[in-house]
């Protein structure tokens, strides 16, 4: 799966890198930081794509200096391309880095990707005091009854591992974290350019939703988890 990053297939299933979903995701970020008063000194995200959650940020929060990780060339060239002075990226690994610490290390929609996540999430522990992950919850009763989601996911964008609420918290804690605080995101209500089903169903997610959280997301879908861990 790693081949998928390195060379050039990513970018020809996804041209944008997902950088249109970047100021939502950022957003989400932002909040969990000043909610839980999170020092933003030194901000670092593995697995940055372009870039621009970190450049959302750098607006964000002008006290901040950023460092991007990047395996992907593609993607890499991109986000060098808008360096500044505060936010830099780099080609590289960082579980491969020796001698740097960050306030706080952003995994945003990366563990679901990596082969060996118990491993990576166990590495990422010495980088930073506070680690913030962004889970997709790809397990829901419907994505399970109509399958072709989750087989589009892998094909599309390389999902191999899958996740819901407990199992994701569950595997943080089996690594050794402790969870500070963790909200749902719904990327399927408030994203422009979603498909027709998601569309369709998101007066329904919202309604149950309403009702009770953690039983419209693991009958409906459509969320991902925000968690804030040390």
């Amino acid at each position: 799966m790693k081949q998928l990053y390195e060379g050039d297939a990513y970018g020809k299933n996804n041209p944008t890198w997902h950088e249109e979903d970047a100021p939502w995701k950022a957003g989400h970020v932002a909040q969990m930081i000043r909610r839980n008063n999170i020092p933003t000194q030194r901000i670092c995200e593995i697995g940055c794509g372009t870039g621009e959650i970190l450049l959302n940020l750098e607006r964000t929060f002008p006290d901040a200096r950023l460092s991007g990780y990047e395996i992907s060339p593609d993607a890499f060239r991109r986000a060098a391309a808008k360096s500044t002075q505060r936010t830099k990226f780099h080609l590289s690994n960082l579980l491969g880095e020796h001698d740097l610490e960050f306030d706080v290390i952003l995994a945003i929609d990366v563990i679901e990707h990596v082969e060996d996540y118990i491993s990576f999430i166990k590495q990422l522990r010495r980088f930073g005091t506070f680690k913030i992950f962004h889970i997709p919850l790809d397990l829901s009763a419907q994505s399970i009854l109509r399958a072709w989601p989750i087989a589009d996911l892998r094909r599309n964008v390389g999902h191999i591992h899958y996740f819901f609420k407990q199992s994701a918290l569950a595997t943080l804690e089996d690594c050794g974290y402790t969870i500070v605080d963790h909200c749902y995101t719904a990327s399927r209500l408030e994203l422009p350019n979603q498909a027709f089903t998601s569309r369709l169903m998101r007066v329904p997610r919202r309604l149950m939703f309403a009702f009770n959280a953690d039983l419209a997301v693991r009958l409906l879908g459509g969320y991902s988890l925000l968690v804030l861990a040390k």
